[in-house]
């Protein structure tokens, strides 16, 4: 038995738009690319991290050794805790 012949008619096939094989170009789901220097923290950006974790650890030690005026303030100890939680956020910014 022969198979019939195909239908020849004068619409042609559409693209496909959605599916797993399908270009993402077609689809409009590429992403632009993004400039080389997008992604990187200014070069200050360090510098103020090491600055700030630094700060708060030699403020916590000052205190502790009672070298600060007013001799072991519980501020002080705030004052260091905050310079450091404060780098530690930073940190987690840095790119």
């Amino acid at each position: 038995m022969a198979k019939p012949p195909a239908k020849s008619s004068s619409k042609q096939p559409t693209k496909k738009t959605t599916g797993r094989y399908v270009n993402p170009e077609t689809r409009g789901r590429v992403t632009r690319r993004r400039p080389v220097n997008a992604d990187r923290s200014p070069h200050w950006y360090g510098w103020l991290l090491i600055d700030l974790l630094l700060f708060g650890m030699i403020v916590i030690v000052l205190n502790y050794l009672q070298v600060l005026p007013d001799s072991a303030s519980p501020w002080y100890l705030a004052l260091g805790l905050v310079t450091m939680f404060s780098g530690f956020y930073l940190a987690t910014r840095y790119k």
